[in-house]
């Protein structure tokens, strides 16, 4: 099982409480958890990536093992750690402001 730890608002908007767990199959990288994420919680299509580039979403980063993954390509391998469940992947809605 895959952990996934979404933001209060994309909690709210799935109906979860806490982490999100998901079997993900073949390699576990962004786009696999992504697309796993979206088939058992169709209301966040469109919220974390774009509809149509599948690009993620601007104020919005992915974090896994403490490193920032937000700018890694979708399809490389995420962490053992997290492929195992022993860590959770982060979505954290970034913060902007002046």
């Amino acid at each position: 099982m895959i952990r996934v730890e979404l933001p209060a608002h994309l909690r709210t908007l799935a109906q979860v409480r806490g982490e999100v767990e998901l079997e993900v199959v073949g390699a576990v990288t962004q786009r696999s958890v992504l697309d796993s994420l979206e088939a058992r919680y169709p209301v966040l299509r469109g919220t974390i990536r774009d509809h149509a580039t599948y690009q993620r979403r601007p104020f919005l980063r992915f974090f896994a093992c403490a490193e920032d993954w937000s700018h890694e390509s979708p399809d490389a391998p995420l962490p053992e750690a997290v492929a195992t469940g022993a860590e959770p992947l982060l979505i954290i809605g970034a913060i902007a402001g002046g």
